[in-house]
């Protein structure tokens, strides 16, 4: 597999796991329908990938590989930490659990541009700052005190959303762009 295409399943996954886990606090009639077009999007994503095709100009080239670099590494790791620290603080100094999903789209949206830099793909910055909008949004429910099914949808749902939509996106074909 290719950098790319293990990318877009690592984007992919992740986007179907912040839709899985936030539409538990939605009404089932709801959270059904959207759990599965979740993961008929994340399955398309996997079979879209399967069937890639290498081009006739890269045939003869080896493929190169699946490693992401240092840069890739230290975002990962800088997020790691980011997470880390601030689910600390929200659960054991604030005692705002509902925020923990804001604080992990914020984090995880930053992290884009961060990836964006290393991997010259300036179009990641769009997808960083939706995502991190949803971060900030929800942490600003979660501090007027809204109910954790809203907090859920904007800082959860809608990023996971976002995620398997830009990887849906990405993946078209460049004739279809």
């Amino acid at each position: 597999m290719t950098k790319d295409q293990v990318s877009r399943l690592i984007g992919g996954g992740f986007g179907l796991a912040f839709i899985q886990m936030n539409a538990a606090t939605l009404p089932t009639a709801v959270a059904v329908p959207l759990r599965m077009l979740a993961i008929l999007a994340f399955l398309r994503i996997v079979f879209a990938g399967r069937r890639a095709a290498v081009p006739a100009a890269d045939a003869d080239r080896p493929p190169s590989g699946t490693g992401f670099g240092r840069g890739y590494w230290y975002v990962v790791a800088v997020e790691a930490l980011a997470l880390g620290a601030g689910l600390f603080v929200i659960s054991k100094v604030l005692h705002t659990p509902t925020a923990s999903v804001a604080w992990i789209a914020l984090v995880v949206g930053v992290h884009f541009f961060g990836l964006a830099a290393v991997w010259k793909r300036p179009a990641l910055h769009v997808l960083g700052a939706s995502m991190a909008v949803c971060g900030v949004a929800g942490l600003v429910l979660a501090a007027c005190g809204v109910a954790a099914p809203v907090i859920a949808v904007v800082s959860g749902v809608v990023p996971g959303v976002l995620l398997l939509g830009s990887v849906l996106w990405s993946g078209r074909p460049a004739a279809a762009r």
